[in-house]
């Protein structure tokens, strides 16, 4: 489960940016072709936040649905895997969004 790593690295980057200060919530984007399962990142978060200055704090996870763009038709299309096709059958998907896996914004005491 990469999750925990992942978790643990947010958690890092988020404790380095209170420099001190208590978090009390913590704002998670990530989108659906990340290959990171929020749920996992959840049932983490707890663990990995015990004993730093997000102990307690709350984990809020925004979904960002996945959207490609045909390089061949130029057709907009939602992307709910990695791999798929649009429906002219190319594979040649460019990604718009769905990939994103970032810190949105802490809140502190």
């Amino acid at each position: 489960m990469h999750e925990l790593g992942i978790t643990q690295d947010i958690l890092e980057a988020v404790t380095e940016r209170a420099d001190g200060r208590k978090v009390t919530r913590i704002v998670l984007e990530i989108g659906k072709l990340s290959c990171v399962l929020p749920d996992a990142v959840q049932f983490c978060f707890e663990l990995c936040a015990a004993g730093t200055v997000a102990e307690g704090a709350t984990l809020a996870i925004l979904h960002t649905p996945g959207r490609g763009r045909c390089r061949s038709c130029g057709a907009e299309l939602p992307l709910y895997q990695v791999f798929t096709r649009c429906t002219c059958g190319s594979t040649d998907i460019e990604w718009i969004n769905g990939e994103e896996l970032r810190i949105k914004s802490i809140e502190l005491d």
